[in-house]
């Protein structure tokens, strides 16, 4: 199935979770805040919350520097 993740279109299975889209993004679920769908989303959401066609993402990842 089809979602939209930082404006590009993303293909995942069809009972992907937040967090597995999160992972193989190759980001880790604890540095990124998502909103799904205009919505921001809990962190503890994540692992539960499964995609469903044409959902809209948008991902933040923070990284840390010094």
């Amino acid at each position: 199935m089809k979602v939209i993740c930082n404006g590009e279109e993303q293909e995942v299975r069809t009972d992907c979770t937040v967090s597995e889209l999160i992972v193989s993004l190759g980001l880790k679920p604890e540095t990124v805040v998502v909103e799904c769908d205009a919505v921001i989303l809990k962190p503890d959401e994540y692992p539960t919350r499964q995609l469903h066609e044409g959902n809209r993402l948008e991902l933040i990842h923070f990284v840390g520097g010094g």
